[in-house]
């Protein structure tokens, strides 16, 4: 026991008769994974009061002079209130995983590379040490990439703060990826309030898949044969694996019945019945012999064996490391298609013993399916176009035949239809002031299909007239058919070789022609046009013929212009083409285009 009265002299302390241990205090100790000081005066994760508290005792004026004038130490002064940073953080260091990109030149295997590297931050002192892992038989120097030390930035020195996962950090002109970090690095992050991203993996790279390439290794496709028969020369049994297989299933056989759509010239309907063997799980498939087809039978068309769904092309079968899928009874299915050498085969049918099999075992119904059986399938040659040069009937006959004959010309149609040509006055559809003032006489020679053009100038017009198309045929670029006589009719647009031509008028001749085949021409028969008219007074004609009269001027008289007969029947909803109109005023004409309303009446209530 000592007094703080008396001052520290020999003579003036004594011993404490009740002490028993004279053992120094212990001062440090790990308290969950850190190093810290061991005293009762103060605790980490106490309140704010209590650490100004000991602030405020440590910064206290040490001029503070007890009674005997000496100064006052305060008590365990010598352990410090908050452990440094050294203290605190002494061995822990945060471990990153990483890469940075490495350009490759001069090589045409790959253009980059990737290395990986392990970045690890030491809490004590903020250093960060850059190791790579060392890749065998790389030829890279690796090892120790950056040594420990205070890597500089911008502005100071890197700190834990800069790091995290999916970041990117500079060091010295090299930009490292972070990927992850261990545990304990989660725990410190999480510890000071902050979450990391999750992991993300290496990217791939063409340097990693040749090394494993080059250090693959796998036992060669004998090794089993050597020790199985090593085990039969020592006196072992020879391992037979498809024994119970053979044992239950032999003589059971799945019938099917398939068929292939052959689309080749003299291909058609192939029928096959495909045998499917339960022991050893292989396929045959026999041909069905059908008569009087012209094609040769055979009796096989795939022998027994198993078959590859992907079948893999290689000169040394036996040498072949890959792995093949083979056809199996859940893929023979009704319904089904299976790929058996560049041939679909459809499954349509099966026996009944193969129907019993699927349902005692897998409990499936097989439902036959119905194929109608037809004849043999002609692929038919496309006729390439028409070139333009001579006719298409005389290059068509080229396709068709090797020795090609003349066409023949339709002589019923020459013979009914000579010396006929229908003339009609036409003008050009065009954007220029010039083409639309031009003349044009269309002749159509209803003997062969043929039309014609000629032109009709005005003296000093600066148009040279003439012929301007010359006869033959030409096609309808809407339909691409020939153009028919049914087609010429005044109001219609012609076109012949990018030019429109406007059907405007057409001789008396063509107008004979047309009325006297009302069937051909409906818009030239004068009958069909006035019963036309009459369709929309069905319900009652005489009140409809009197709303004509009523939208006639009284003023007018008997003989009215044929504009105004129109205008009245249009306000009825009745609308004539411009052929029907111009054949109506051919029977109605009393000269300048005018006609008798009496003449019209009694035509209209006699239709």
């Amino acid at each position: 026991m000592e007094s703080t009265q008396l001052p520290k002299l020999p003579g003036y302390n004594f011993r404490d008769p009740t002490k028993v241990n004279y053992h120094r205090h212990q001062m440090f100790t790990v308290k969950d994974g850190h190093m810290t000081e061991s005293t009762k005066f103060y605790q980490e994760g106490s309140g704010p009061e209590v650490v100004e508290e000991l602030m405020r005792s440590s910064m206290r004026n040490l001029d503070d002079r007890s009674s005997q004038g000496r100064p006052v130490t305060p008590k365990n002064y010598a352990i410090p209130r908050i452990p440094p940073v050294w203290l605190k953080y002494d061995r822990h260091v945060l471990r990153f995983y990483g890469y940075f990109q490495e350009a490759v030149n001069e090589n045409p295997n790959e253009n980059f590379r990737i290395r990986k590297c392990v970045i690890m931050h030491h809490l004590d002192d903020e250093t960060t040490y850059v190791t790579e892992p060392r890749v065998e038989n790389s030829g890279i120097p690796q090892g120790v990439f950056i040594k420990k030390h205070k890597i500089p930035k911008q502005e100071g020195f890197l700190q834990w703060q800069d790091f995290g996962v999916r970041r990117n950090i500079e060091m010295y002109g090299r930009v490292f990826r972070i990927i992850d970090c261990d545990e304990f690095t989660r725990t410190f992050f999480a510890d000071q309030g902050v979450t990391l991203e999750g992991p993300e993996s290496y990217p791939n790279e063409t340097f990693d898949k040749t090394r494993l390439m080059v250090n693959f290794k796998q036992n060669p496709p004998d090794m089993m044969e050597i020790k199985e028969y090593n085990e039969v020369k020592l006196g072992g049994g020879h391992p037979n694996k498809n024994l119970k297989s053979f044992i239950s299933n032999d003589r059971k056989v799945l019938s099917y019945n398939v068929l292939w759509e052959d689309t080749s010239y003299d291909g058609g309907l192939k029928f096959y019945k495909l045998n499917y063997y339960l022991a050893d799980d292989t396929v045959e498939i026999q041909e069905l012999r059908q008569v009087n087809t012209g094609n040769e039978t055979f009796p096989m068309m795939l022998r027994r064996m198993k078959v590859p769904k992907e079948p893999i092309l290689t000169p040394c079968p036996a040498l072949s490391l890959r792995q093949e899928d083979y056809y199996n009874y859940m893929d023979l299915l009704i319904g089904n298609s299976v790929h058996i050498y560049a041939k679909d085969l459809q499954i349509y049918d099966c026996d009944d013993f193969t129907k019993n099999w699927y349902r005692e075992n897998l409990g499936i119904e097989q439902k036959s399916l119905q194929v109608q059986k037809g004849g043999n399938f002609l692929l038919s040659n496309p006729i390439p176009p028409h070139n333009g040069y001579g006719t298409e009937e005389d290059s068509i006959g080229n396709v068709l035949k090797l020795m090609p004959n003349a066409p023949k010309p339709d002589m019923y149609k020459i013979f009914d239809n000579d010396q006929h040509v229908l003339r009609f006055e036409c003008k050009l559809i065009s954007s220029t002031y010039e083409d639309e003032m031009r003349k044009f006489i269309l002749c159509y020679y209803p003997s062969d299909d043929s039309i014609k053009v000629f032109e009709i100038v005005e003296r000093n017009s600066g148009i040279v007239g003439g012929k301007f198309l010359e006869r033959r045929k030409f096609k309808n670029p809407y339909t691409q058919k020939y153009y028919e006589h049914t087609e010429f009719l005044i109001g219609n647009t012609i076109c012949l070789q990018n030019h429109r031509f406007l059907l405007a008028n057409c001789d008396e001749y063509t107008f004979k022609y047309m009325e006297d085949r009302p069937s051909e021409f409906p818009q030239a028969s004068y009958s069909a046009i006035l019963r036309k008219i009459m369709s929309f007074g069905r319900t009652n004609k005489q009140q409809f013929l009197v709303s004509i009269l009523k939208n006639i001027d009284d003023s007018l008289g008997k003989n009215i212009p044929y504009k105004v007969f129109l205008e009245a029947i249009e306000k009825l909803s009745v609308k004539l083409t411009y052929q029907e109109e111009a054949s109506l005023l051919r029977k109605w004409n009393k000269g300048q285009f005018i006609i008798n309303i009496e003449e019209a009446y009694n035509a209209l209530k006699n239709s």
